[in-house]
């Protein structure tokens, strides 16, 4: 057992929970815990801006489905990262923070030391799960371990760890290494024997899978044919049965889901959170009418919330589908699922504006030029259409910050977080010309990391989601039209290569140019 730094400790110890990335700004709260870095095979990333630290860290999560890492500097470090924690949190999003803090013996008393909160732990539960301070170098073994098991156990999410800078100064004992067990929660079995009696008698089952039930996208496409259910799918959802008939890509707020949903006679939903911006995003004031659900999530107090079932399944979502599978083993129900599936696909795409037809052709489009693409979207019109219907042929092909918490400046950090998260899987980011400059300057970052993101600028000069929304409540639009700088020329003050073009003419060439060159690459879009 060898005696070291913490600094030198932590990262083997995230070496050890299979840790190959970590994003953040060193400083000198934090250059302790860099001592052991230079020499591990953890890569790290080093964003412009601590909130991009926290939105890569989330893209890797979500494009990986294993925790992302950031190292941060206390005070304005940790704050900065406040907001990306808050959408991981929003979308159940595993993401560790680890950051320095003053001495202990100055916590509290703000005698102005440099970076200082009057209570930084207490800040950071506002919107991690759990945050704790290391007051001992030796419990750092048991601290990570209790990070990664809350980050796994239940309901994923944020976690924060500070550290000291006096305990930064400590030596510690690295402990051998010891196994680290599945923290899974496995279903209830008189439960599964329930749900699939329940499944087995229904006449008109219907699925809904959120972000949660993309760890078992392979187990539901084998559920859904033996229960011959179209499976509809949310914003965290979409791709999963990608290119399956039994797939409805399509958002639970439009009218005729909700009509299906009604119609069922049974309803299993699987990982979602059954939120309103999923589920009501028309703000209709009421939820969707269901006969019966039988609802699986693996946290027993998320699946209080937002639905309430008939019967609750409290289990990891895998785990959960794979007992249903082996409960209804002898279930073969052919029907009309693949037929009312192919209805529900075609009255949805339907009912959107011929604006928003557009987005949804533009998104088909990126698809169709580049295969197995992931598109990582901002809070912008073609997102926002996107999110209502967008046909994804991948789990983890489709994920922005439109919905839940709804961060400006998602879309480009997460997009290189993914990026070099999974190098193999090509990534877009359709950003807009608002929310793009939240974060402009991680262009150098996507550059310094040679992250090949083809960044999609979807500029209609401004918020104009916005301002239609104040013209429709009779209120003069006011603070809807920030200028916007030459995208491509800023793209070239960092060595990018960009092209700009009038409106969706000429996008499947200029998608093909910046496919072919394996490199990060800028495409604006002018809109009229």
């Amino acid at each position: 057992m060898a005696t070291m730094s913490v600094g030198e400790a932590l990262i083997a110890l995230l070496e050890r929970r299979g840790v190959n990335m970590v994003f953040g700004i060193p400083g000198v709260h934090t250059v302790e815990l860099y001592r052991g870095l230079r020499a591990s095979p953890i890569r790290h990333v080093t964003p412009r801006h601590e909130q991009s630290a926290g939105f890569m860290a989330d893209g890797y999560a979500r494009a990986t489905g294993r925790p992302g890492v950031c190292l941060l500097i206390t005070g304005p470090g940790v704050t900065n990262a406040i907001t990306p924690m808050a959408q991981a949190r929003a979308d159940s999003i595993p993401m560790l923070v680890i950051s320095g803090v003053n001495r202990v013996a100055t916590h509290g008393h703000e005698e102005g030391f440099l970076h200082e909160l009057s209570d930084q732990a207490a800040t950071m539960r506002t919107v991690a799960i759990w945050s704790h301070t290391l007051h001992c170098a030796d419990d750092l073994e048991r601290v990570i371990a209790r990070a990664f098991t809350t980050m796994t156990a239940g309901r994923p999410g944020p976690v924060h760890i500070e550290i000291p800078l006096d305990v930064m100064a400590q030596k510690v004992t690295l402990p051998v290494e010891r196994p680290v067990h599945d923290t899974r929660r496995a279903p209830d079995p008189a439960t599964i024997i329930e749900a699939a009696k329940r499944l087995a008698t229904a006449k008109r089952p219907l699925v809904l899978a959120g972000g949660g039930a993309v760890g078992a996208a392979a187990e539901l496409e084998h559920l859904a044919e033996r229960l011959d259910a179209p499976v509809i799918t949310t914003t965290n959802g979409r791709g999963i049965l990608g290119n399956h008939a039994l797939r409805v890509p399509a958002s639970p707020s439009f009218p005729v889901i909700r009509e299906a949903m009604a119609a069922a006679d049974l309803v299993l939903a699987i990982g979602t959170q059954m939120g309103r911006t999923d589920y009501d995003v028309y703000d209709t004031g009421e939820r969707p009418k269901l006969a019966q659900l039988i609802r699986i999530d693996c946290d027993p107090v998320q699946i209080t919330r937002g639905a309430t079932p008939d019967l609750p399944v409290v289990a990891d979502a895998q785990l959960a589908v794979t007992a249903l599978l082996d409960e209804t083993r002898d279930l073969n129900r052919s029907g009309t699922g693949i037929s009312q599936a192919a209805v529900l696909r075609t009255a949805a795409r339907d009912a959107v504006s011929d604006e928003y037809k557009a987005c949804i052709g533009m998104i088909d489009m990126i698809r169709g030029a580049i295969p197995g693409v992931r598109i990582v979207g901002d809070s912008t019109q073609a997102v926002y259409a996107g999110n209502m219907y967008a046909d994804i042929d991948q789990p983890r092909g489709w994920f922005n910050a439109a919905t839940g918490y709804g961060a400006l400046g998602f879309g480009a950090p997460a997009a290189i977080g993914a990026a070099l998260g999974v190098p193999e899987t090509p990534a877009v980011c359709i950003t807009g010309d608002g929310g793009f400059q939240f974060c402009l300057s991680e262009i150098g970052t996507a550059m310094d990391e040679a992250a090949p993101v083809i960044f999609i600028v979807w500029n209609n000069s401004g918020y104009q989601e916005i301002e239609r929304y104040m013209e429709a409540n009779d209120i003069d639009p006011e603070g809807v039209t920030p200028s916007a700088p030459d995208f491509v020329q800023v793209a070239a003050a960092y060595g990018m290569a960009g092209e700009a073009i009038e409106g969706l003419d000429g996008l499947a060439k200029a998608l093909e140019r910046a496919h072919a060159a394996a490199a990060p690459r800028l495409i604006e879009i002018r809109m009229p």
